[in-house]
């Protein structure tokens, strides 16, 4: 009679979660299981995919694209902002950043009434900042909030101009065509910073020369202090200031030595790249996928086949190599639930922008209609838990 009971609550907890998922329109995007995606939509200077996969308890990624005014005035500057947040130890920073960092670059941008590195820098510095801010007023309650972070992608396109900002191992990619030989080859544009990469360690090391254990192999994988692969994020405050490494932080996170100057940076690298014609396609995606394609092989995804369902192809080609890999058919990957999911994939989030010539040229004098979408379609508060279909 209880295992009755229990198993009617597990089915109405279900269909309540269900209810929720499903309850977007198609223009916020469609949800199957696990796997949300939106095939197609418009921004200002052409068409979009994106496409989000939960392997994780609760999403860890979170992603949005931003299209029409780039500032708080109605001046401008005009254009699209692009982002992917791949958040570890939990979805708190990656969801704060996608409520703050556009409205930060959007406030900056109004100041200088333009767009630049500047601007760009700045609004991440305040991403930073205002998360410091919210570990501060929680530290109390919330301690494990310091040893919560996330990776932060960022492209922002205006006037022609192409800006891609980085930290972590997200990675933007461009597809662009050869017109000698009608390829269209792949151009990554961000710069990474996981302690895999040699010059990352390297730089690692020439900040904490005194530091002979900045770097460490554990478990055959490189890791800063022991902890954590990446070298640059938003939060992981506990590799920050030495106030936030120690109790009532659980133990496992704390250091055994104290540290005077952050061992983690929120320093964006920071590219620019002026459009050219030939210039078809960027694709932004978490680190779960480039785990299971190389840049070449997403790049001929998207150029081999319909614009529409883009994103989500090149989510599920992913998907496809992580069953080869483990020796299974894709079809009983999709059967295994949130949580144990996560030790054959990692959350995947994907945006691909379509790049239009004709519109990218007169970028300055577009005054399309806005366009503001975030991955998975839902808006959750940034101290909320959200639900996650079963």
């Amino acid at each position: 009679m209880l295992s009755r009971l229990i198993n009617f609550l597990k089915a109405c907890c279900r269909s309540s979660a269900d209810r929720y998922v499903h309850s977007g329109t198609d223009s916020a995007g469609r949800q199957d299981g696990l796997f949300w995606y939106k095939d197609s939509g418009q921004h200002l200077l052409g068409e979009f995919s994106m496409a989000v996969v939960q392997a994780n308890n609760l999403l860890e990624d979170q992603s949005q694209i931003e299209s029409g005014s780039l500032s708080l005035l109605d001046s401008g500057p005009y254009g699209t902002f692009v982002g992917v947040y791949d958040g570890h130890g939990g979805p708190e920073t990656s969801r704060y950043i996608n409520d703050h960092l556009f409205q930060n670059l959007k406030r900056f941008a109004a100041e200088q009434n333009s767009m630049s590195v500047d601007v760009i820098r700045k609004a991440f510095q305040a991403t930073e900042e205002g998360f410091i801010s919210l570990v501060a007023q929680q530290w109390l309650t919330k301690p494990q909030m310091a040893s919560v972070g996330a990776c932060c992608l960022v492209g922002v396109i205006c006037d022609g101009t192409l800006y891609v900002a980085n930290l972590g191992d997200s990675r933007a990619v461009l597809g662009r065509l050869v017109r000698a030989t009608g390829e269209v080859l792949a151009l990554q544009l961000s710069a990474e910073h996981n302690a895999s990469i040699e010059s990352v360690r390297q730089e690692l090391h020439s900040m904490h020369p005194d530091d002979p254990q900045i770097v460490v192999l554990k478990h055959n994988v490189w890791r800063v202090k022991g902890l954590i692969q990446i070298s640059r994020s938003i939060g992981d405050l506990y590799l920050k200031n030495a106030e936030y490494n120690k109790e009532p932080l659980y133990a496992k996170f704390r250091l055994r030595e104290p540290f005077t100057r952050p061992i983690l940076s929120a320093d964006p690298a920071i590219s620019v790249h002026e459009l050219q014609p030939h210039d078809q396609f960027l694709i932004l995606a978490s680190d779960g996928l480039w785990e299971h394609l190389s840049n070449q092989e997403a790049v001929d995804i998207v150029q081999n086949s319909s614009r529409k369902g883009s994103a989500r192809r090149l989510v599920k080609a992913a998907l496809q190599e992580a069953a080869k890999k483990r020796e299974m058919r894709y079809s009983d990957l999709k059967k295994i639930d949130r949580g144990v999911r996560r030790h054959f994939h990692d959350d995947i989030s994907v945006i691909v922008v379509f790049l239009d010539s004709n519109l990218v040229s007169r970028a300055s004098s577009l005054r399309g209609p806005s366009v503001s979408l975030r991955g998975g379609g839902m808006n959750f508060p940034a101290k909320s838990l959200a639900p996650t279909p079963t």
